[in-house]
């Protein structure tokens, strides 16, 4: 993948805001800032990692892309489709081209159903095929997947934490999308079934011509199968950038601190290697700092971070980052 290849999804300015239980003393709802004015573009065939630390917002962001949050704000652009302007007919077409593939394999999967009804369920909401057509998709499709197609009659509980996410994934490439949401799809695995699943991925990315946006934890994971990078605090993005420019280069205070976490095997490398430890918490996304939401616990932080809003800007060629500080 280069950026030469052409935009495949634009997100402009997205804000998704949840609107808190109870009202404040003037009878005015408070809102989970949970995304808040966030723009990147994923260009064909490449993978999008989208990283940071719990509740800043990176689910929130793959769900809303996909519709299944009504974005409060801002707009998603799919092949250069907008998908606020669609009635519901024109979106549910637009959605079979846009999946994703969800982080827990035992919530996602409904325990009363089987696994070929389970994989089978896009085709029959979707597509017009026979039944024996729907039968040799789903065969088909877990064969792909490294299962065995004879499984089709088996349920959830059958299969292990790895299987059930293969099954996901499964369900995920039946309408053969172009864009596929990954949102943590190892996290709640083993580490020796996470590498498998990443390896399956990037092999049907590259038999399948699939893009891809990767949501996760893991930072070394992330490195691992990813184009560039995305770096989220607090409902921003706040640095983006080739995967090798973020880890080696990284330039906004919070992703170097993230990045001086990511353990080093080299054991001399790593006495050198400076950690960066971060005061204090992440402050209330109900109530977010005035000025660059990263205040409260930057190390480089001056009078102006509390009061001006930095600008999320290109610093260099391909590196954007939202700090005063980075020219």
């Amino acid at each position: 993948m280069n950026n030469d290849n052409k935009i495949i999804v634009k997100v402009r300015n997205l804000k998704k805001y949840f609107p808190e239980s109870g009202a404040n003393l003037f009878g005015k709802p408070n809102y989970v800032k949970a995304v808040d004015d966030v723009s990147f573009d994923i260009y064909e065939q490449e993978t999008l990692g989208l990283v940071g630390e719990t509740g800043c917002g990176k689910t929130t962001v793959g769900r809303t892309m996909l519709y299944l949050y009504q974005p409060t704000a801002g707009k998603i652009l799919f092949n250069d489709v907008d998908l606020s302007s669609l009635g519901e007919r024109e979106l549910r077409f637009i959605r079979s081209k846009m999946q994703m593939i969800f982080q827990d394999p035992y919530a996602s999967l409904n325990p009363r159903m089987t696994v070929g009804s389970i994989v089978g369920a896009p085709l029959h909401v979707h597509t017009n095929q026979s039944r024996k057509e729907k039968k040799d998709r789903v065969q088909e499709l877990l064969d792909m997947v490294g299962l065995n197609p004879d499984f089709v009659n088996r349920y959830p509980h059958e299969f292990s934490g790895g299987q059930r996410q293969r099954i996901g994934i499964a369900r995920a490439l039946a309408l053969n999308p172009d864009f596929v949401v990954c949102d943590e799809p190892i996290s709640s695995l083993d580490v020796s079934i996470q590498a498998q699943v990443v390896n399956l991925l990037e092999e049907l990315q590259k038999r399948l011509g699939l893009t891809y946006l990767f949501i996760a934890h893991d930072l070394s994971m992330v490195r691992h199968i990813s184009n560039r990078m995305a770096v989220m605090y607090l409902g921003k993005i706040v640095e983006l950038a080739d995967r090798d420019e973020i880890f080696l280069n990284s330039l906004h205070p919070y992703t170097q601190a993230l990045m001086s976490a990511v353990p080093v095997p080299d054991p001399d490398f790593a006495d050198q290697k400076e950690r960066i430890i971060l005061d204090g918490d992440i402050p209330n996304p109900i109530n977010p700092p005035r000025g660059c939401n990263f205040n409260t616990r930057c190390p480089i932080a001056e009078d102006i971070c509390f009061q001006e809003e930095p600008l999320y800007k290109e610093v260099k060629d391909k590196h954007w980052a939202a700090c005063h500080f980075v020219e």
